[in-house]
């Protein structure tokens, strides 16, 4: 009799370690969210971009990037903007420091 309840306890974890993982891959959006790639368009004059994610390094495009639930946020070395992406909305804004003043831009970003 013991041996079936410990043979159910562990049929019953396994299921449950099942379910968990497929719940996590689901909403994740695939099983191993180790990067993404994203297209981002400026809504003015409809140029768009690629920018890729990389979740297990915590960079953008090679850059280093903070990451969390909210946002990613990051500078790119080679323009000089600080990128902020809003993970919920796509809205990416981009301010870019000058000698005038700098300058906002406000883009959207989708998978793919």
């Amino acid at each position: 009799m013991r041996s079936t309840i410990l043979l159910s306890n562990r049929r019953l974890m396994a299921a449950l370690a099942a379910i968990a993982i497929n719940s996590i891959a689901a909403s994740s959006g695939s099983a191993a969210p180790g990067s993404a790639t994203m297209t981002c368009t400026n809504p003015v004059s409809g140029a768009n971009w690629k920018i890729s994610i990389d979740f297990a390094k915590s960079t953008v495009d090679a850059n280093p990037a903070r990451i969390n639930e909210a946002s990613i946020s990051w500078r790119d070395r080679s323009d000089g903007g600080n990128y902020t992406l809003d993970r919920k909305s796509g809205k990416l804004t981009v301010v870019v420091a000058s000698s005038t003043g700098g300058y906002f831009l406000y883009d959207v970003c989708k998978p793919g």
